[in-house]
């Protein structure tokens, strides 16, 4: 019988992936100081357990003010290290690949958790917002507080801080890092015309909107080890008039591969506030043809993301060469052994094996006492 594509094996430099099921990086808001708590470790090994080839550990700031809010993990300190190392031993106990994104807020920085609608923490209540900081000095919405434009040294210090966190990365035992460059943050923000009206060397053409964000590249694919990959979340799309294109993005993509970038992670949008919390009706797999298009264009791997739910059609992206890997995100909230029922929907041989040994072992004997087809779900 064939192998499914979203369960075949890909290599990426000297990381062997055992299927292309990615859990896509999701903030959880729990933590303290930046520090790693029990939620994070009881909400990863959900995933662990559940046989993705990948799962990355949410965005995490490169610096304190790099947080979107104080509930959010860090990695600007070498005591952020033993908390992260604690996931990183969960999934390579289970045979899983672990990454980590790293990124700044930029001007979205100093926000209340989305539960407490992620608007601007305001002054005088029990958490003290923080001076954001961002391209140029323009607020995200009207009425947001206005971040401070950077100075040349405000960037080199930022670039150090990536630097920084890439080797604190690689300290805490993981296998890939993503850079995230998406969503209205830092390293968008100074991609996209409508945040970045600097006139200097980091602003104005498209050729020098990209420098911050390559001058990011370059630091972090110096540090992480050769045979090891490194991963970009862009935004391949605005979505908004005047803001970036897919144009735009193909050539950043193109300029990404040739300092040794390996992945792009293809989401969209965050120009006009939280994508998680937008209330625009979506349909299934409404990024793919970003991750299409980057493939194609960009000769690059990529990762799609987005409302990818059904199994038959993660694997009819594959099919289609439409990606190379598939990221899940709140259907693995809702279903962390997806890649388990994607295995018994999609045929796979000895699909109870995805799942760890002492999982698998009954639910193979559950199915060998049963008539119906699991395939089916009757059996329960």
């Amino acid at each position: 019988m064939k192998t499914p594509r979203l369960f075949t094996e890909l290599e990426l430099r000297g990381l062997h992936l055992k299927n292309r099921i990615v859990v896509s990086p999701m903030c959880q808001y729990m933590a303290v100081d930046g520090h790693v708590q029990d939620w994070h470790l009881a909400h990863y090994a959900r995933f662990a357990l559940g046989g993705p080839g990948l799962s990355f550990v949410e965005a995490t700031g490169v610096t304190p003010d790099g947080r979107i809010t104080h509930g959010c993990t860090g990695i600007w300190d070498d005591g952020h290290v033993p908390g992260l190392r604690k996931i990183v031993d969960l999934y390579k106990s289970q045979g899983i690949a672990v990454g980590i994104q790293i990124g700044h807020a930029g001007r979205r920085a100093s926000a209340t958790r989305p539960w407490d609608g992620a608007q601007p923490i305001p002054e005088g209540g029990i958490e003290a917002p923080w001076q954001s900081i961002g391209p140029s000095a323009i607020a995200e919405q009207d009425g947001y507080p206005e971040p401070r434009g950077m100075s040349q040294q405000n960037i080199l210090e930022v670039v150090d801080a990536f630097s920084s966190a890439t080797k604190r990365a690689l300290a805490a035992g993981f296998d890939t890092v993503e850079i995230h460059g998406a969503h209205g943050y830092l390293i968008h923000s100074f991609f996209s015309p409508i945040s970045n009206l600097r006139d200097d060397r980091y602003g104005g053409s498209l050729r020098q909107r990209m420098a911050f964000p390559l001058m990011i590249a370059e630091a972090v694919r110096g540090i992480w080890p050769d045979d090891l990959p490194v991963f970009y979340r862009a935004s391949v799309v605005d979505n908004v008039p005047g803001g970036i294109s897919i144009e735009d993005t193909v050539a950043l993509a193109k300029e990404l591969k040739q300092r040794g970038i390996d992945v792009i992670d293809c989401s969209s949008g965050g120009m006009s506030g939280p994508a998680t919390l937008s209330r625009e009706k979506l349909s299934l797999g409404y990024q793919v043809p970003y991750a299409e298009r980057i493939k194609s264009d960009a000769q690059i791997k990529t990762m799609a993301v987005g409302l990818i739910i059904k199994p038959e059609q993660a694997e009819g992206i594959l099919d289609k060469q439409q990606a190379d890997l598939i990221a899940i995100a709140r259907e693995m909230i809702a279903n962390p052994n997806w890649a388990y029922h994607a295995a018994l929907r999609l045929g796979l041989d000895n699909p109870h094996d995805v799942l760890p040994p002492s999982y698998s072992l009954h639910l193979q004997r559950r199915s060998e006492i049963f008539r119906d087809d699991p395939n089916t779900g009757n059996e329960i």
